[in-house]
């Protein structure tokens, strides 16, 4: 076994790649693009050494061309759920006494394959799968899970030099063991990096895990798998397994081995994770780490010192790309009385602007939502709108499912701050807007703090530097990650830790070392050099 204290290499960004006309990388993507396309995937459970494949098949099919097929997932039944706990377990030993360094060797090489040969597939699949126009599926699938890849193995160094004081006669040190048991990774649709981070950052610490990625997902979920293997991860640390959610979580849940979740998802969803742990907790040999990153409601507040252009930008920006479907998207704004009708110029102007369609067209800033519930959803509330007193829609409105799920991004007006579609998170390309009076600037600061039951991101334009403090301490706790002059989405791994509280999740902090601690067990271990022999302290001495 080598030996020395090993430094990895240090943690760089990945560079966005333009895609700019006549550019290789697009050629490449969109060659890839048509390939994929054109070729039916099959993808099976991954179960220790084995591909599994039950017969039980779910199609997979384009957000933004529901009747094309490119290709099909196999469902798991509960047997399965407890094969790949078994096996989990089984690989669970060797895998946590591999040195650290060689596990960091598997994962830095992924994210190396990602940056190189497997980029241009790891982004069309996602343009394939999601629906995501190419800028933010190169920001998402590429970039952001190097980043996850590349600065995780540097928090892991980070974490394992954090050592206690010794001195000459006794020495201390912390050992940062990974969990009893196994984890449990649950992944949304919505970013791939986030579904190659949660089963990765965990294994990376030594755990072994049952992965459980979103079926909207599973198309994009292959091409990780596909890397994590290239780069040598060996058989039974990440299990992969699809189907009913319900039935793999409870067959997860009832096992004593269940050593933690590490869950991106909707909050009704990670409620209902805490009940069933709470319901299992004396089946445990641990109390189960529970890390989730749930729901937003996240805000757009301008000043009315802010620069309209600014704003303006940031509501297109933070509240349409990828269709809203992110859980930092900004979907309610509030905006000063005296700024309104320049903004709403130029709102107007940069709406009229916007395409929507399919991905492969690169003109395209809008493409499709994820499924029919989701269209469907989306579409009652326009419909709402459309028939409430206090609700007027300014832009957009229309919505088309003939051929792909499209909801055109809607700008909705309300004269109620607390109307609907300002407290309840719909997860799509619609934003509501509230104008308030100027010199209601403070109070109106406690009613978006008050608003909305989440507080993931949030975001302040203002040129006034008393008005930016002012806000960024009211909203203090409205908002896990605040931004100042600037769009509330787009957290950047190593430099915008990204969670959010109450109830958008445990704020654990994905792209930094305070996530990655979650997965260890910390153990302190004294040595003492000269053993005391004699019991009698010196005061028994009189």
């Amino acid at each position: 076994m080598l030996k020395g204290f090993f430094n990895v290499p240090t943690a760089v960004n990945e560079p966005v790649k333009t895609y700019k006309p006549g550019s290789p990388e697009k050629e490449a993507v969109l060659a890839e693009y048509k390939r994929m396309w054109n070729e039916k995937i099959d993808m099976p459970l991954y179960i220790g050494a084995e591909e599994v494949r039950t017969g039980n098949l779910r199609e997979m099919r384009p957000p933004h061309d529901h009747q094309h097929v490119v290709g099909h997932y196999h469902k798991a039944e509960k047997k399965h759920v407890e094969q790949a706990i078994a096996a989990a377990l089984s690989a669970k030993n060797d895998w946590e006494n591999l040195p650290w360094e060689q596990r960091a060797g598997i994962f830095l090489k992924a994210a190396e394959l990602i940056a190189g040969p497997y980029r241009a597939k790891m982004n069309a699949a996602t343009m394939i799968a999601q629906s995501k126009n190419i800028f933010q599926a190169e920001i998402d699938a590429a970039c952001e899970l190097i980043d996850f890849l590349r600065y995780n193995v540097e928090f892991m160094t980070q974490i394992y030099q954090d050592q206690p004081k010794s001195t000459s006669d006794m020495w201390n040190r912390t050992e940062y063991r990974p969990l009893e048991g196994f984890v449990y990774a649950v992944t949304p649709f919505n970013f791939t990096a986030i579904a190659g981070n949660l089963p990765s950052c965990a294994a990376l610490m030594g755990n072994t895990v049952v992965w459980k990625p979103a079926d909207t997902q599973a198309f994009s979920a292959k091409v990780i798998i596909d890397v994590f293997k290239e780069a040598g991860l060996p058989d039974g640390v990440i299990n992969v397994v699809m189907g009913d959610a319900a039935m793999i979580s409870e067959t997860v849940y009832a096992s004593p081995d269940f050593a933690g979740i590490h869950f991106t998802g909707s909050t009704g969803v990670f409620k209902d994770i805490f009940r069933h742990i709470g319901a299992n907790i004396d089946v445990y040999k641990t109390y189960p780490r529970i890390v989730g990153e749930t729901g937003g409601k996240d805000f757009i507040v301008a000043h009315p010192s802010a620069n309209v252009r600014q704003v303006v930008t940031g509501i297109v920006r933070g509240a349409f790309e990828f269709q809203g479907q992110k859980c930092s998207a900004a979907s309610r704004a509030y905006l000063p009385k005296s700024l309104w009708p320049a903004i709403k110029e130029e709102l107007m102007k940069d709406m009229a602007t916007l395409k929507m369609g399919s991905p492969e067209d690169f003109s395209n800033f809008i493409t499709a939502v994820i499924h029919e519930n989701s269209f469907d959803k989306l579409a009652s509330y326009i419909e709402q709108a459309k028939k409430d007193a206090d609700a007027e829609i300014i832009a957009g409105g229309g919505y088309d499912k003939s051929k792909g799920w499209f909801i055109e991004p809607t700008v909705i007006v309300t004269t109620n701050p607390k109307y609907k579609t300002m407290e309840t998170e719909l997860f799509g390309p619609i934003i509501t807007i509230y104008i308030y009076e100027d010199k209601d600037w403070k109070s109106m600061l406690d009613l978006v703090d008050t608003t909305s039951p989440y507080a993931l991101t949030g975001a302040i334009f203002a040129r006034e530097r008393y008005a930016i403090n002012e806000a960024t301490h009211a909203l203090r706790n409205a908002a896990g990650n605040f931004y100042i002059n600037d769009k509330p989405t787009g957290a950047v791994v190593g430099m915008q830790p990204f969670g959010g509280a109450r109830g958008s999740g445990t704020n654990d902090k994905a792209g930094s070392a305070q996530n990655l601690l979650r997965w260890v067990s910390p153990r302190t271990i004294k040595e003492t050099f000269v053993t005391p022999a004699d019991y009698r302290y010196p005061f028994l001495g009189e």
